[in-house]
């Protein structure tokens, strides 16, 4: 009887280069300058780019809320606040290219080691922004009234930082959904996991960006009906699971094959024994060294798409040997290490520190107005706020994870 901990080829995560510029480093007025130089260059006029710089050094100094009205106060013009409430809300500039700009910036800053899909609740007391609803929080799994968006976020040894966003709109109004390029952001109503993957793949795949690992943080969304999309377009994906989630177990060695569908839980709980100790470093001590037991196990969905014909692999982590395991994972990275998964699930431990402390100070939440233009253009100017923070912090690197090539 044995559990899956393959010893197949696995690709190292590209680590740090001496010879690269220390730009994580360097003074946030330097990378400021420098940031929106390089992902600014889709803005046709200079007063744009111009505007542009001062909306993201706004953000950066403004206390409290982000407002368009907080913002111009900060910069200190009279008429700043009628000037960048058009740059953001009545302008036609593409927020997608200055997206992808950032992206390919960091990817020559710090290559990239994950993408990691983590959803923002934003509170709205109102009802007239565009997408306000009763929502869920996947994240805490609550009900709340505002807005639910997925952010699709750039993780590397230096830099974590949002680099694209995708506001969820089930009842999506046809005059809601054009966007400045004239394509529809939603042809129709979506579910919550259909937000999620979008937010990935009409992003990444249009980058020209390398192929790396897709987290997702499955609380409160079904990750596992997502995995043959990634597949089909040859990303790997890491999906954490409900422990409720239906399986097959997939090795004849295994307790449980042949048995069909067995929750999540109860596959793992089978093969305790099997389990092993990994490390890994937490981001929330200083990349302090921990240790955790995990066991993985081949399975299969329970309705196998025919697209889909290889196996996943199911692994569980546990902090307490005593309970029940505190995380559970579904991956088509079937020949990666039990501990290299692990540590490639901890750049959503990353993502959740840095979106704890950065997303209220540069005001990713703080957009007020009702436009889904303009709701696009704040976070974009945003996230490249928050790529400007990280990279001039210092770096708390740990080694990068290693993963697999898809099946």
């Amino acid at each position: 009887m044995r559990a899956v901990e393959h010893s197949g080829p696995a690709v190292v995560g590209t680590g740090h280069d001496p010879s690269r510029p220390e730009a994580v480093r360097a003074p946030i007025d330097e990378v400021v300058d420098d940031l929106c130089a390089s992902v600014f260059t889709s803005l046709r006029r200079r007063d744009q780019r111009e505007k542009g710089k001062q909306y993201v050094r706004g953000l950066l100094a403004t206390r409290g809320r982000k407002s368009i009205r907080n913002i111009a106060a900060q910069i200190g013009s009279p008429a700043a606040d009628q000037s960048l409430h058009h740059f953001i809300a009545n302008s036609t500039w593409d927020w997608k290219p200055i997206r992808a700009s950032l992206a390919q910036y960091l990817e020559a800053a710090a290559p990239l080691t994950a993408w990691v899909v983590q959803p923002m609740a934003i509170p709205k007391s109102g009802g007239h922004s565009v997408g306000v609803g009763r929502r869920l929080d996947p994240r805490l799994g609550q009900m709340f009234h505002g807005q639910q968006a997925f952010g699709l976020w750039f993780t590397s040894e230096e830099v974590v930082s949002p680099v694209s966003w995708r506001l969820f709109l089930p009842d999506l109004a046809p005059e809601e959904e054009i966007d400045p390029g004239g394509a529809p952001e939603a042809a129709q109503s979506e579910t919550l996991e259909e937000c999620a993957a979008t937010t990935v793949l009409d992003t990444v795949r249009q980058w020209g960006m390398p192929k790396r690992p897709v987290l997702l943080d499955g609380q409160g969304v079904r990750t596992s009906t997502m995995t043959d999309r990634f597949a089909q377009a040859g990303l790997p994906v890491i999906a954490g699971v409900n422990a409720a989630t239906q399986l097959r177990v997939a090795d004849p060695a295994l307790p449980g094959y042949g048995a069909g569908a067995l929750p999540a839980r109860e596959i793992l709980q089978s093969v305790t024994a099997l389990r092993r100790p990994a490390e890994w470093f937490d981001p929330a001590r200083s990349m302090m060294r921990r240790s955790s037991l995990v066991v993985a196990v081949l399975v299969m969905l329970p309705n196998q798409p025919p697209t889909r014909l290889s196996p996943l692999l199911l692994m569980g982590e546990w902090s307490d040997p005593r309970r029940l395991p505190s995380r559970l994972w579904l991956t088509d990275l079937t020949r990666a290490h039990c501990g290299s998964l692990l540590r490639l699930t901890k750049q959503v431990r990353r993502v959740s520190l840095a979106a704890s402390h950065s997303i209220q100070d540069v005001g990713l939440r703080d957009f007020a107005g009702r436009s889904l233009h303009g709701w696009h253009r704040h976070v974009t100017m945003a996230s490249v706020a928050h790529a400007a923070w990280s990279l001039s912090r210092p770096s708390q690197s740990a080694p990068a994870p290693c993963y697999a090539s898809a099946p």
